[in-house]
């Protein structure tokens, strides 16, 4: 007798899981519309917004199913773009290009007081004085022509290059 009793209950849950299901599916696909051409169109999804309501003939009588999207300045649009990221983004973008400048600017006048430096020791350097540097002990050293014109040469490229 508990078999029987155990049986008959398994069924019954099972017709009541089947008729639940059926149910469900049945009410989530109820939206039928007619579409720009005349033609129905039936569908689980809401018509679209260029739709106008007198050409949706039926909805879903379910109170969770989807709600049919509306047009004009009542919903907002989706634009694809999200404005809070993309502010963000322009934010970041622009401390990095203020970040990008101020080196440039940090750059450009290290250049400036290197091109200073050389155009003097050029000058010093053509007058045809005599130079003397200090050596590793910090005694003066008198620049012989080679050593000079190394650093002549040295001097130039920096003229050069950062003189522009």
């Amino acid at each position: 007798m508990n078999r029987f009793r155990l049986f008959f209950v398994a069924v019954i849950c099972l017709l009541t899981l089947s008729a639940a299901a059926q149910s469900k599916w049945q009410e989530a696909a109820h939206w039928q519309w007619l579409d720009k051409d005349g033609r129905k169109v039936f569908s689980d999804r809401a018509p679209p917004p260029e739709i106008p309501e007198k050409d949706i003939l039926e909805r879903p009588s379910l109170a969770l199913a989807p709600a049919r999207p509306t047009s004009g300045a009542s919903a907002p649009r989706p634009s694809g773009v999200d404005k809070e990221l993309a502010d963000k983004k322009k934010k970041v973008e622009e401390a990095e290009f203020d970040k990008r400048r101020t080196e440039e600017e940090k750059i450009q006048k290290m250049k400036a007081e290197n091109c200073a430096r050389a155009k003097r020791a050029k000058a010093s350097f053509d007058s045809g004085r005599q130079i003397a540097r200090p050596n590793d002990k910090g005694e003066p050293e008198v620049l012989n022509a080679t050593t000079r014109a190394a650093e002549l040469a040295r001097i130039q490229s920096v003229i050069d290059s950062d003189c522009q």
